[in-house]
């Protein structure tokens, strides 16, 4: 017994070794699903915008809208989920305008019109590179604009709070990391414990200081509803928690309705109004 397994550590660490260097490949498989096709644009629904190319630090060429709206509120930096593309979220976006919000969202890597081929590393540089064409395009102020993330999204947002000033964060059916998605997938549960945490979402956090809404549907049939609460409890003050209650992951806005955009977009122009107040005073 002792003989058989000696003989079996080499083709365990061999079988361990070749999951590792196939797991980002597998992994990339799982995460992304980008369209490159439009299905439809801003003006089919009337709205005022404008195409905004910009570029990331590494060269790749990037794509993404710019909603004036009425110009008057904070501007949020949409950082969107992992399929499809900016197209597939313009009611959204709608709804966001009428509450007096600015919008810019824009597509990752291999998105829409975006150049090149998505990765964790890629995606969080093309967050920044949308932060720096919204200061250094559009002349917006980071105390003016809002990260907003949803789902893969969030991993962005949060990434570009820890590296670029902005007024506020929300993230939005946000998972701890990919790591500890894993443990809930069959294919994956086996190895779990020596899969990388990429998306380290639970880590970053700690280290966002700037007003935080949390919010997540009780009935996340993608990621567990655990998880968001989880961010909101190691993040610091100041931090709003809000569950949206029989919401799945796809339709947090459309369960929530009313209350979810009085929540978020309340929660986005307080944060401003508060800074308006601030400069007057000096």
């Amino acid at each position: 017994m002792a003989k058989t397994w000696v003989l079996a550590i080499p083709v365990v660490f061999v079988l361990l070794l070749g999951f590792a260097f196939f797991y980002p490949k597998v992994e990339n498989s799982f995460v992304y699903y980008p369209a490159r096709d439009y299905t439809m644009l801003p003006s089919d629904w009337g709205l005022m915008f404008e195409d905004l190319p910009f570029e990331a630090r590494d060269g790749t060429k990037l794509h993404g809208w710019y909603f004036p709206g009425s110009g008057k509120g904070p501007v949020v930096l949409f950082s969107h989920g992992n399929a499809g593309n900016i197209s597939d979220r313009i009611d959204n976006i709608r709804r966001l305008l009428d509450c007096g919000l600015q919008v810019f969202i824009y597509d990752y890597r291999g998105y829409g019109k975006s150049a090149g081929k998505p990765s964790e590393a890629g995606i969080y540089k093309d967050g920044l590179a949308a932060w720096d064409a919204l200061v250094k395009q559009k002349n917006i102020l980071p105390d003016n604009i809002v990260l907003f993330g949803r789902s893969l999204g969030a991993a962005v947002a949060i990434e570009i709070a820890t590296k670029r000033k902005a007024r506020a964060l929300i993230i939005e059916s946000a998972f701890t990391s990919t790591k500890d998605m894993a443990k809930g997938m069959f294919l994956f549960q086996l190895f779990s414990p020596f899969l990388p945490a990429h998306y380290n979402n639970l880590a970053k956090i700690k280290g966002v200081s700037i007003p935080k809404l949390i919010i997540h549907g009780t009935n996340d049939e993608l990621v567990p509803f655990r998880m968001g609460k989880e961010l909101y409890d190691s993040a610091l003050d100041p931090k709003t928690f809000f569950p949206i209650r029989g919401a799945g992951h796809n339709d947090t806005y459309v369960v929530g309705g009313k209350a979810y955009f009085e929540k978020l977009c309340g929660f986005a122009n307080a944060a401003f109004l508060t800074l308006d107040f601030q400069e007057q005073g000096r």
